[in-house]
Parts: C-alpha cells; structure tokens; sequence
C-alpha cells in the first residue's frame, strides 16, 4: 500500500506563488510517476503535471511556463510550483503515483486564487 500526503495550499491572490507539496509513503518502486491533478467545482479531474522517476516532467497547456513540477526521490516527494496563479487555477489539487499499474491519490489540499 502507498499513502500520500499533500500540503501546501491555501488563499492567494491572482499574480500570487504557492508551493504544493506531496510525500509518497509505505510500497514505493524505484519506477514510478508522479502527478499533480486538479479538480474546480462543476468540473471533472484534470491533469496539471506529471513527473516520472528519471525527472521527464509534462504539462498541461494552460499551467505551461507558470507551474513547475519537480521531485526529490531520496524523499519520494513530489513538488508544485505555481506562479503567475490566475482565479482559474481555483481547485482542489491532488497527487498520485502510478506504479506497476496502481494508481494511489491523496486528500487533496485546496487552491483558492482571489481576483
């Protein structure tokens, strides 16, 4: 089994910075993706960003050049820098890892950007 725990969130203004943290816990292979999902109310799960254990980080095209997803292994912690936030990025955001083909997500932390 794998737990995950995110923090991190929080209330900022548009133009604002956040940094989400997630640590990985319990079964961790040595391959292994990890991601940031976001999910706004009214609206189904996105993805944000995803990372894989040798650092190959993706995006989606409207986090692109404002979010930055990284991660230290050692810790089997993944990171999110938000920048340049916008009242749209309001959302619940979750972590995952995907594993040997399991899927394991945390609580989720809240995002809240004022206009």
């Amino acid at each position: 089994q794998v737990q995950l725990v995110e923090s991190g969130g929080g209330l900022v203004q548009a133009g604002g910075s956040l940094r989400l943290s997630c640590a990985a816990s319990g079964s961790i292979f040595a391959l292994n993706t990890m991601g940031w999902y976001r999910q706004a109310p009214g609206k189904q799960r996105e993805l944000v960003a995803t990372i894989t254990s040798g650092g190959s980080p993706d995006y989606a095209d409207s986090v692109r050049g404002r979010f930055t997803i990284s991660r230290e292994n050692a810790k089997n912690t993944v990171y999110l820098q938000m920048n340049s936030l916008k009242p749209e990025d309001t959302a619940i955001y979750y972590c995952n890892i995907i594993q040997t083909y399991h899927i394991y997500w945390g609580q989720g932390t809240q995002v809240t950007v004022s206009s």
